[in-house]
């Protein structure tokens, strides 16, 4: 129940600073950064007595329902929630704290800060197994009935997105969407590996039998244990290997280091970890 709660929160706050970051830095800007938003704002200079958040509502619904016929119901029931929220946020926010002008005069200021929390948000929704709907489902259309990867369909759609924000508000502002759509891609998978990232750990030490006491009874995670030999010395030492989170591999180094300065450590980054301790299979 408290792993639930857990997932539905975070779930929850990566919907709002999705609807969030595009609120209040890109559309006071007019950067329509691609994705259902984005679509939405151009949009918005069509239908101006409309608001964003029913906008972004009314486009969310028919693509779902467009999606449901074309491509059957393989959306998650995480999906569709965010699907639904994330517009009704954006609306809550135009309620709340209605805009009338940008908050600053500086629009790639605006830009980055607005890409960096959206990007956050959605980071935390693929990161829980969702999405935020919209443009996810043309691509999985195009992939479905052309072929064509997920990733390239995304790019076709925010690229066309783009265009119209540029016939709609200018070169400028268009060429600031193509950057956001740009920062977007490499945003959320540094966000994602952040999220995800341990350390692979690989011990040479004369305190083998404590180092794993160590792993195994004050850090709570497993090791493996195999033999090596030097190439110089031709001595063979135990060589401990164990991946922990960061937070643990810093108490980890501190106790090697106070156990044995002449200890050999090499440590790796590593983006995934299934099983036991770490991620589950989904």
């Amino acid at each position: 129940m408290q792993q639930r709660f857990k997932n539905f929160l975070l779930l929850n706050i990566g919907a709002f600073m999705d609807a969030a970051g595009f609120y209040f830095f890109l559309a006071p800007n007019q950067i329509a950064a691609g994705g259902i938003t984005g679509l939405s704002l151009v949009l918005n200079t069509f239908f101006p007595t409309l608001s964003l958040g029913l906008l972004v509502l009314i486009l969310s619904v028919i693509l779902l329902v467009i999606g449901f016929i074309m491509i059957g119901p393989v959306f998650g029931v995480k999906t569709v929630y965010c699907s639904i929220m994330i517009p009704f946020m954006i609306w809550g926010l135009e309620k709340i704290y209605p805009l009338t002008a940008p908050l600053t005069s500086d629009t790639l200021i605006q830009l980055i800060f607005g890409v960096f929390i959206s990007s956050t948000g959605l980071a935390i929704l693929f990161y829980q197994n969702s999405s935020s709907g919209g443009t996810d489902i043309l691509a999985r259309i195009l992939h479905r009935y052309h072929h064509l990867e997920m990733g390239k369909g995304l790019l076709i759609i925010d690229f066309f997105i783009t265009l119209l924000a540029t016939s709609a508000f200018g070169i400028q502002k268009g060429m600031y969407a193509l950057l956001g759509v740009i920062l977007y891609g490499f945003s959320i998978d540094y966000v994602i590996e952040g999220f995800s990232v341990s350390k692979l750990v690989t011990i040479i030490t004369t305190n083998s039998e404590a180092v794993k006491r160590f792993i195994v009874y004050d850090l709570e995670r497993g090791a493996t244990i195999y033999t090596a030999r030097g190439a110089y010395t031709e001595q063979e030492w135990e060589v401990v290997v164990t991946i922990v989170k960061r937070r643990e591999f810093i108490r980890l180094r501190n106790y090697i280091e106070d156990l044995d300065p002449r200890a050999f450590i090499t440590v790796q980054n590593t983006h995934e970890v299934l099983g036991e301790g770490f991620s589950t299979f989904h």
